[in-house]
């Protein structure tokens, strides 16, 4: 397994991320430690999460999974073998949300007191925020890189045009440039990415590391029938998006790809994520070790051009 880097940065990660979203929500901190230590363990480096993770929780306020990670890294000891990703931008509990300098530079304090670190890895914009000029957005990074409180800055949920137009802000005025881009991509939802922000990231060497890689979850092959959806807390939002002949068209190339890999349709949907250009590393979320193990197995299942073909043709 090789380390990829991340865009034009000096972050080098294996291609596959583990997304912090489920710490604090479909599993505490007991459980979450296993999964951080097994995810090291299997040989990868790469972790994600950010600071409104999860105030969809009822009783939340946003900063769970944060703590929970800062707690491992604590106890564990192992914050210099992670590149750690995490977010400012979308609403906490409290309603704070934005992209405004002094918000910017007041959420990092926060998030890394729960972190329990000096420096974040990754720092991401996490949806674009069109009432505050990008070059202040921008000179807020800037301020927190020559602190070393940050290394390198990425977005997530931009559109093609605003993240031209950010990189074209940090060529013209020396700010720091986004070297990644966090956007929803999986065998299912395609064409977001595909027609127009995967050129951008092409043509200006920006990682791409995506989120909803396995579809909320509808790519494992455990939702197959409305009895289905009660499987999991996600279970509910998948019935109206998935279970339809598309959904159906795509499970049934996993299937038979899965079948002749021996492994599980999810790290077959993991690895046709690794195997596209763009892409630096799919994130995944797991909770526990045993899921986990099986997802480690995308970073390293060739999938054939025959293989490929059949679940390109598939989801198109």
């Amino acid at each position: 397994m090789q380390t990829r880097t991340l865009g034009k940065s000096n972050l080098h990660v294996y291609p596959l991320a583990l997304g912090g979203n489920v710490f604090g929500w479909t599993i505490d901190q007991k459980a979450s430690f296993p999964v951080l230590d097994a995810f090291l363990d299997l040989g990868f480096n790469f972790i994600d999460t950010a600071n409104m993770y999860s105030t969809w929780v009822p009783g939340n306020r946003g900063g769970e999974s944060e703590t929970i990670i800062g707690e491992w890294f604590k106890t564990s000891g192992k914050r210099d073998k992670v590149v750690l990703a995490t977010k400012v931008g979308m609403e906490m509990g409290d309603g704070s949300q934005g992209l405004k300098k002094y918000y910017i530079i007041q959420s990092v304090e926060d998030s890394l007191r729960r972190l329990q670190t000096d420096y974040i890895d990754l720092y991401q914009s996490h949806k674009d925020d069109e009432s505050t000029p990008l070059d202040e957005t921008l000179s807020a990074y800037d301020q927190l890189i020559k602190q070393g409180k940050v290394r390198v800055i990425g977005a997530s949920n931009y559109s093609a045009a605003r993240l031209k137009q950010a990189l074209e802000v940090s060529s013209s005025s020396g700010l720091p440039s986004y070297v990644s881009l966090q956007p929803e991509y999986n065998l299912y939802d395609r064409a977001v990415f595909e027609d127009e922000l995967e050129h951008v990231c092409l043509d200006h060497g920006i990682g791409v590391i995506g989120y909803y890689s396995l579809a909320s979850g509808f790519l494992t092959g455990k939702y197959r029938s409305q009895d289905d959806l009660g499987k999991s807390a996600r279970g509910g939002s998948i019935g109206q998006k998935y279970l339809n002949e598309k959904g159906f068209r795509i499970l049934a190339a996993l299937d038979e790809v899965s079948k002749a890999h021996g492994v599980s349709l999810a790290a077959v949907s993991l690895a046709w994520l690794i195997q596209r250009p763009a892409v630096t590393a799919p994130i995944a979320s797991a909770t526990s070790v045993e899921q986990l193990t099986e997802l480690a197995k995308a970073a390293t299942l060739q999938l054939s051009a025959d293989e490929v073909a059949k679940l390109d043709q598939a989801s198109a």
